[in-house]
């Protein structure tokens, strides 16, 4: 009998799922991230040199995000978040390469597959290792005794197309090993030398084939075919598309750097696979217009942190005159570039003035599509819908961020943001004072106490959650 019920169930969901798509219900959606692109990195921006004119199209065209904010400081945080729409302490990810995307967690694939979406995940995964015997470069060691403690492959999560790197490689060449990126002239690169990281697309599969030359478009290589088959079978589809760029090792092509000829070696290296990977974009965006799913579909842009420090190799990213960097909760290490275009929705340029979220996605995505969010969590991301479609200006969901294993935690609210430390309490009028010079901590003593509150509450709650999850 329970055999029979299991199965009827089974049915009614693949029967849910097909009318789904055979109405034609949407929209496609595509996360589109960079990796350490500082908020100052784009044109649109108002970066002095760099050239980005895809992503200062898509900022005229679709909703631009003055304020929008990385989960976290670094990394893998960041990417859990946007899979599941809750801070990524709650599921143990505290640190790059630390944690995993759990089990019982509900990623957006799950949701989005169990409603007739494929699922395609290309570039940097970062959230788990993708072998049980095959380590990360030269970190394995990272993993201590048990090496398959993080094992945690997309293709365990319901993503039906894989092509992931677990971490970084190089922005050139992303297979071979570029040598010492610090000095005047480049090092030759050695065909015979790997750098140590392999593009998997399944268990115990890696591959080699077509990965010269510009990184970003090796994978949109491999994310564009998956789109196209999506769109022939009349599908709707979900594309993670996760860029290594601008991450260490950053090596810049020829015709790339001959761009920024004018500029030092390293920025020309820095800029030239910036500009690389927003060719990506608009390449992206082209073949979207071609296929005639562009108006249906959600294309999100962001970065998972602010720009690493500068003085780090070939690191000259800009934070645009916030305070502070990578692994930074002040303003340059979490505010990052965002952008939404979704043309059918959003049909004149919009700016969103209000702080956002990466926790948003996977509740806007399912406000979309129209689908409850699952009642058995908590949920640190809201939809933004209201605030894209100009029904409203303002959040009214503080945030809350946690670093350096919740010794450092923010509480964001539209306007003010509290900055809790071992050192001290800090509180900022952030639209009046970007760059947070001026600590008002003394000024507004019942704004300091009401946040402390709230953010204290939460930050118990969650961490009530990572210990449960047994992550360190």
């Amino acid at each position: 009998m329970t055999k029979h019920f299991v199965s009827l169930a089974v049915v009614c969901v693949m029967l849910a799922a097909l009318s789904s798509v055979a109405a034609g219900v949407g929209p496609n959606v595509i996360l589109c991230m960079a990796d350490d692109q500082g908020w100052g990195d784009t044109g649109y921006n108002g970066h002095a040199h760099l050239k980005t004119p895809h992503l200062d199209q898509m900022s005229r065209e679709g909703v631009t995000f003055s304020r929008f904010y990385s989960a976290a400081a670094m990394c893998s945080p960041t990417r859990g978040s946007c899979y599941t729409g809750r801070n990524p302490y709650r599921f143990g990810v505290t640190f790059a390469m630390r944690g995993r995307l759990e089990a019982t967690e509900i990623p957006i694939s799950t949701v989005l597959k169990k409603h007739g979406y494929t699922t395609g995940h290309f570039g940097k995964w970062h959230l788990g290792t993708l072998s049980k015997k095959q380590g990360d470069q030269k970190r394995w060691g990272a993993f201590g005794s048990d090496p398959v403690c993080y094992y945690c492959p997309p293709w365990e999560r319901d993503v039906d197309v894989c092509f992931v790197t677990e971490s970084k490689v190089p922005t050139w060449d992303p297979l071979i090993d570029p040598g010492p990126v610090k000095g005047k002239k480049a090092a030759a690169q050695s065909p015979e030398k790997p750098y140590g990281n392999d593009y998997f697309v399944g268990p115990g599969q890696t591959v080699t084939e077509n990965t010269r030359g510009d990184d970003s478009r090796v994978i949109m290589d491999r994310a564009l075919p998956f789109i196209r088959g999506a769109v022939e079978r009349q599908q709707p589809f979900l594309a993670v598309i996760w860029f290594h760029t601008p991450h260490s090792p950053v090596v810049g092509g020829p015709k790339y750097r001959q761009m920024y000829a004018d500029q030092p070696e390293p920025a020309q290296h820095y800029y030239a696979c910036i500009t690389a990977m927003d060719e990506q974009v608009g390449r992206l965006r082209e073949e979207l217009k071609r296929l005639g799913v562009d108006g249906n579909t959600m294309l999100w842009f962001c970065s998972d942190n602010g720009p690493a420090r500068q003085g780090s190799p070939r690191h000259v990213g800009s934070n645009g005159g916030l305070s502070g960097y990578k692994l930074s909760i002040r303003e340059g290490g979490i505010r990052v570039p965002g952008l939404l275009v979704w043309p059918e929705e959003i049909k004149r340029p919009r700016t969103v003035a209000a702080p956002c979220v990466t926790s948003d996605y996977f509740p806007s995505i399912l406000d979309a599509l129209g689908i409850q969010l699952p009642t058995d969590r908590i949920y640190d991301g809201i939809s933004l819908l209201p605030l894209i479609r100009g029904q409203r200006e303002s959040r009214d969901a503080p945030i809350g961020f946690l670093n350096k294993g919740g010794n450092e935690a923010v509480w964001m609210e539209d306007r003010y943001k509290l900055i809790a430390t071992s050192k001290g309490t800090q509180l900022y009028d952030v639209p009046a004072d970007a760059a947070e010079k001026e600590n008002l901590v003394g000024d507004r003593p019942a704004v300091k106490t009401r946040m402390q509150v709230a953010l204290e509450t939460w930050k118990a709650e969650v961490m009530k959650e990572l210990k449960a999850v047994g992550s360190d």
